[in-house]
């Protein structure tokens, strides 16, 4: 009872001047907050010397550095420790990475040469077939060898095992389905590894030569380029079991080969068994195993002599001339190419000659053999030429990379002088630099014109320039030709497929180099196409992306909606779930690329229709994470809008946006937060000082928030939005609408439940109430008391719901909340609180520090103290001494911090608590001696005299 009566009469600005840190005086001219790096860097370079010969530089310690750029230097720990730890690893290392780089550098083959295994993916994807497939498999099974200590014996034994597969030991397969295909081929591929893991070397051959058979089978032609990738998958996992085992035999006293070993240094047991394999392959009686065999064990050749690849491609190139089908030897030819630029890209000119004799060979695609298979397998022939491309892009590929203009030129020429090249044509256009293709836009629209409709498809030709002038620009007097000659054969387009897969090309190119006008005709047109017979919903992947590629262009959304065409194109994505994508699009591409805030009534309508879809998305069955990312992105486009001075319109706009994103709880939140600060903004307006309109217009804000919270879910966001709203209610004199929201956040506490939901996870919520009353107690120092509620009616009504409330029976939380109502009482009772609200009066003004006022304090503080005491008490059984000690402490500090022990009961109390703290051994020793440390230290502070006397009565327990 004797506490606030004492509570310690405060001077705040005394006290704060004395905790205040001591401030140093600083000559800003020798100082940088980084210049120890500098330092370090010095020494760092000086510790590296000890193990090289070469002289190092230190840097100047004046010198400024990017602090991170030390890390590049050796200066972190961790390198710090390594090189002290061992120089000569460290030396061997750099030397090691030093190779490594210099060999990269050398590479002809670099990062911007497109890899085979990125195109692979694309051609299993696009060549596929629902016909009936048949695959011969053979019956590997192991035959007893007749023991004979004769090599040849060996060997003819071999030999009859290779012929065997040759001649009658497989079964075919028939009737197979495209995936039961497709895991036969990845079966032998086990088949191989299982074969050659368990040594079964000649097992492996004969699995290779199968599946190299199966190449010259083109019986389901449109099936074959997806057979070709999942062949050669197998043929390139034998090439290097095969160089992987010769190298392994070059291993001499445990030092492995050098990547870029010589012939002579390798072995004679490793040179013979690499013999012995091309011999094996050269005994293959047919020529297209034979032939890919081989080339997938070309790089072999580097153990037998430097010349062997170069000498080998020549006349694996002129092998290609004896396979009759076309298509078998173009893919032939793609292969080689393959493993060419693998193991000797410098080697250029034998890929030129293949390519030169694929360009011989090109009028027998139009031959009579070739047209007789068309018509019994019922294919066409503009679908017959597009089986061509993988394997023509590659060869192409393969010769264009960083070749010289004058080679691309020449080829460019050869393909014009070839009747019905549009195959060629697209082949160039996919395969050459865009930069090149771009140079020559107009050359190359001619040559298309020239092509026969009857072939390949025009549009795929304008297509594949499409494609190129997205990458590079063409010259600029020529763009609008280049527009208006390709949209002239791409608007003719009957099928709604063909016309979008070209249309989705050419946007690109018309919104990098035109203006709305032609990016709207573009649109119109797309629509007009893809409308009739809701062709569009076939599309919705290239409408998708024709949007993306629009505005990744046009970004500044004003000119973006001023397109009148731009709102209809989104009117046909009518499947929900595309639609909602497309929306999203639109809104990250607005949060990303608008600087400024807007009132633009053409973006807010548009963006406003944009996020409602979103909105509207939303059901039950939406995801938490989906909701959240739909909820930022609105939030998103809120922030950024601002009608300036115009504050009423802003309200206008917030009221329209909390009726139309009901269902989405972060968008509520963030428009009470924004409602708030307009309310914020108009008292900084103002200056504090409202006149009748502006204050009525503040009240508007209030009652917005006051009628919107209650609809929220999440207990806690409502009572810290009611503190909040409060807040700003206060803060501009609406006293009764911040007693409203006071109250409503009292009422609401009893409601929090035990546990709550945090990130997906149940939590206890007493620590988050703890938080929340904290901040409450510190508000309503400030807030005046009602003239017809009685004296501190909020804090009473907070201490019956805290009193009420049911805690949980292992928590303390209770009484660290009493102990924070005693600093906010003790606080009510000084002459002049420690801060204020402008332009309000608290109670410190309005009681003036009257007796009545001070003794409502006190009994309110009687009946916290006794409540404090009483849980010390139940806290008396030998489980619970150690929380009760550290709330004894806990207690005791309070009572140090804000009363006035010169009051003897106070003094006594303060005493008993210590003791009881120390009572049965669970005190924090260390704890303890700093608290009577700091006691000590403010007995020799003026009118502090008394904790002399208290710091005698405080006696320091040992543990024992």
């Amino acid at each position: 009872s004797c506490f606030l009566r004492h509570a310690r009469s405060r001077n705040y600005v005394s006290e704060s001047e004395v905790c205040k840190l001591e401030s140093v005086p600083l000559d800003f001219g020798d100082y940088h907050p980084l210049k120890p790096i500098t330092v370090t860097e010095s020494k760092t370079k000086k510790m590296n010397r000890k193990g090289s010969t070469s002289s190092t530089s230190s840097s100047s310690s004046s010198s400024m550095m990017d602090p991170l750029s030390s890390v590049l230097d050796g200066t972190d720990p961790l390198s710090l420790f390594a090189a002290a730890a061992d120089p000569v690893t460290t030396t061997a290392t750099m030397d090691s990475t030093r190779k490594k780089r210099d060999k990269d550098d050398s590479s002809a083959v670099g990062n911007d040469f497109e890899p085979w295994s990125s195109k692979r993916g694309e051609i299993l994807a696009r060549y596929t077939t629902t016909e009936k497939l048949s695959i011969v498999s053979g019956s590997f099974s192991r035959k007893a060898t007749t023991t004979g200590s004769a090599v040849s014996e060996k060997v003819r034994t071999r030999l009859e095992e290779l012929d065997d597969l040759e001649e009658g030991s497989q079964k075919e397969l028939l009737n197979l389905t495209q995936q039961d295909y497709m895991n036969r081929i990845e079966e032998l591929n086990q088949s191989l590894k299982d074969a050659w893991s368990s040594d079964q070397k000649v097992k492996a051959l004969k699995i290779v030569i199968q599946c190299s058979k199966l190449l010259s089978d083109t019986t389901v032609i449109q099936f074959y380029p997806s057979k070709f990738v999942l062949i050669t998958d197998i043929l390139d996992t034998f090439g290097k079991l095969v160089y992987e085992r010769i190298l392994s035999m070059c291993v001499d006293n445990r030092v492995s080969l050098p990547d870029n070993f010589s012939p002579e240094s390798v072995n004679d047991t490793a040179k013979e068994t690499c013999l012995n394999w091309f011999f094996k392959i050269a005994s293959i009686r047919e020529l297209i195993p034979r032939f890919y065999v081989e080339a997938a064990i070309l790089k072999c050749n580097k153990f037998l002599s430097k010349m062997g690849i170069s000498e080998c491609l020549p006349r694996l190139t002129s092998m290609i001339r004896g396979i009759g089908d076309p298509l078998v030897a173009v893919y032939a030819r793609a292969y080689l190419c393959r493993v060419g630029m693998e193991v000797a890209p410098q080697l250029k000119e034998s890929l030129n000659k293949n390519f030169f004799d694929f360009l011989l060979t090109f009028k027998q695609i139009h031959g009579d053999t070739v047209q007789n298979q068309l018509v019994v397998q019922c294919v066409e022939i503009p679908l017959y030429l597009t089986l061509y491309s993988p394997a023509i892009d590659w060869i192409l590929q393969c010769i264009a990379y960083r070749a010289p203009e004058v080679l691309l030129t020449e080829m460019m020429e050869r393909c014009k002088k070839l009747g019905n090249n549009a195959l060629l044509l697209n082949s160039v256009m996919s395969a050459f630099r865009a930069e090149f293709i771009a140079a020559r836009s107009m050359d190359f629209i001619g040559m298309i014109k020239e092509c026969d409709e009857s072939g390949f498809p025009k549009h795929l030709l304008f297509r594949s320039l499409g494609l190129n002038l997205a990458l590079a620009d063409p010259p600029e007097n020529d763009r609008h030709q280049i527009l208006n000659e390709a949209w002239k054969v791409i608007t003719k387009l009957k099928n709604p497929q063909d016309y979008i897969n070209c249309a989705e090309v050419w946007v690109e190119y018309t919104c990098r180099h035109f203006t709305k006008r032609e990016v709207n005709t573009v649109l119109a047109d797309v629509i007009k196409h893809m409308t009739p017979d809701r062709a569009f919903e076939d599309a919705y992947p290239q409408l998708q992306s024709i949007i993306q590629k629009v505005i990744s262009y046009i970004y500044d959304f004003s000119l973006l909606f001023s397109v009148e065409k731009f709102l209809p194109f989104l009117d046909m994505f009518q499947k929900e779930s595309v639609r909602v994508e497309v929306c999203k699009c639109i809104m990250e591409s607005f949060i990303k690329h608008q600087q400024e805030s807007t009132k633009d009534p053409v973006i807010l309508n548009a963006l406003l229709h944009v996020c409602k879809t979103m909105h509207d998305s939303v059901n039950a069955l939406t995801l938490e994470d989906e909701k959240r990312m739909l909820a930022a992105l609105i939030n998103g486009f809120i922030k950024m809008v601002s009608f300036g001075r115009d504050f009423e319109q802003q309200l206008s706009f917030y009221v329209e946006a909390r009726s139309m994103f009901c269902n989405l709880e972060p968008v509520l939140v963030q428009l009470i937060h924004s409602v708030n600060q307009l309310a914020m903004e108009t008292r900084k307006v103002m200056k504090g000082n409202h006149s009748r309109k502006t204050a009525a217009f503040v009240r508007a804000c209030v009652a917005f928030c006051f009628i919107t919270i209650p609809s929220l879910s999440s207990i806690f966001t409502r009572l810290n939005l009611y503190l909040h709203s409060g807040q700003v209610a206060l803060a501009n004199q609406c006293l009764s609408q911040a007693d409203a929201f006071f109250k409503a956040a009292v009422s609401l506490v009893p409601e929090v439940p035990k546990m709550i939901s945090v990130d997906g996870k149940m939590r206890p919520s007493d620590a988050f109430l703890l938080e929340f009353l904290c901040n409450f107690f510190s508000t309503l120092l400030v807030v005046p008391d009602h003239p017809e509620q009685g004296v501190l009616f909020l804090v009473r009504g907070l201490l019956n719901v805290i009193q009420d409330y049911t805690w949980e029976d292992n928590s303390d939380d209770k009484v660290r909340i009493y102990t924070n109502v005693l600093h906010l009482l003790s606080a009510m009772t000084q002459e002049a609180y420690i801060y204020h609200v402008d332009k309000v009066d608290s109670n410190d003004t309005l009681y003036g520090g009257d007796s009545k006022f001070l003794a409502e304090i006190n009994k309110l503080c009687e009946t916290v103290i006794a409540q404090i005491l009483d849980h010390l008490k139940t806290l008396g059984k030998e489980e619970t001494l150690k929380r009760q000690s550290q709330l004894a402490l806990y207690f005791f500090n309070t009572i140090l911090a804000h009363g006035d022990l010169r009051n003897n009961k106070l003094n006594q109390l303060s005493v008993n608590l210590w003791n009881l703290a120390q009572k049965h051994g669970f005190a924090d020793t260390k704890t303890m001696v700093k608290t009577l440390e700091y006691i000590k230290r403010r007995s020799k502070q003026p009118e502090m005299s008394h904790f002399t006397d208290l710091a005698l009565r405080l006696p320091l327990q040992s543990r024992t």
